[in-house]
């Protein structure tokens, strides 16, 4: 499974790469680095929105790096299991 964190500048204001160290140790953590693949991608159309733009499946979130936790539980490890 692929995440891909916008790294666009607006995105990058928001916290795109304190997000981008938060899912790698979480990856590291849960030891999933043979089942997701971490990506950055720039500008992906939500710059006017709260939050870091973030892909997954073809879906987007927007997520704080405060909510990145959260976000990685609730969402990623649910879809993996």
């Amino acid at each position: 499974m692929d995440i891909t964190v916008c790294i666009g500048s607006s995105c990058h204001l928001k916290g795109s790469h304190d997000l981008i160290k938060i899912f790698e140790r979480l990856i590291a953590l849960h030891s999933l680095q043979d089942k997701l693949e971490l990506k950055g991608s720039f500008c992906m159309g939500e710059c006017t929105s709260n939050g870091v733009c973030v892909s997954m499946n073809g879906e987007r979130f927007k997520v704080t790096p405060l909510e990145a936790e959260a976000f990685f539980r609730d969402e990623v490890l649910k879809r993996l299991n």
